[in-house]
């Protein structure tokens, strides 16, 4: 009878371990997963809305924060300019920048000034509050306006092309050197799709066009933003 008892006993302290196991993994948050697909395809992942302004103001965006380092005395702006530099400018006290060379590619414009260039959101922020970030957290917000966590969240162009392109989507305004439109569709989806935003009808039209035709062989990568 005893012997019986220790068994059972011995029994239940192995299973409670693995009982317990699956409920901590089940815990731990999920890891967002790179996505890779042709251009046709992401498109086909936007979903379409109509788009409403009610309520923007740029300020509902904060930035320029502290940056991704918060102990280098940059914002995102300057971390932005120092991880886009073709050749790295020197930094000096409170983040300044002198000298670099940068190459917009917007216009394909070769800039040694980092004064005279924008820091681009690439789905410009009255773009993303008509496509869905006016219902997100203040704190989600400034995420988005700061994001470094992807390679094209953020571009450093001439202010001219920044200016020109203010927050029009691809169906009425797309860079103007030519080589650089398939690149710029790519990552206007691959963003739309990061940030899970959704386009309207004669965005989601044009996209379709350059992703039927011109930039039928470029590939998005996006990984969804926490």
């Amino acid at each position: 009878m005893i012997k019986s008892l220790v068994r059972t006993f011995g029994a239940l302290s192995l299973a409670l371990p693995l009982l317990s196991a699956p409920a901590a993994h089940a815990a731990a948050p999920a890891v967002p997963v790179p996505e890779v697909m042709m251009l046709a395809d992401a498109v086909g992942l936007v979903q379409v809305t109509e788009e409403d302004r009610t309520g923007y103001t740029r300020t509902k965006f904060k930035h320029w924060n502290s940056g991704d380092d918060s102990s280098d005395g940059c914002n995102t702006r300057a971390e932005v300019l120092l991880a886009e530099a073709v050749v790295a400018p020197t930094v000096g006290a409170g983040c300044k920048l002198t000298g670099g060379t940068w190459v917009s590619y917007y216009d394909g414009q070769e800039v040694t000034s980092a004064g005279s260039l924008d820091i681009d959101h690439m789905v410009p922020l009255a773009e993303a509050w008509d496509s869905g970030a006016s219902t997100w957290t203040a704190a989600r917000r400034e995420a988005y306006a700061n994001d470094q966590g992807a390679d094209v969240s953020l571009v450093a162009v001439t202010a001219r092309t920044n200016r020109q392109k203010s927050d029009q989507d691809p169906a009425d305004w797309m860079p103007p050197s030519p080589v650089a439109q398939c690149r710029y569709v790519g990552e206007w989806v691959g963003t739309k799709l990061r940030w899970d935003l959704t386009a309207d009808d004669r965005e989601l039209e044009a996209l379709k066009v350059y992703a039927e035709g011109p930039c039928e062989d470029t590939i998005v990568r996006y990984t969804p933003a926490a």
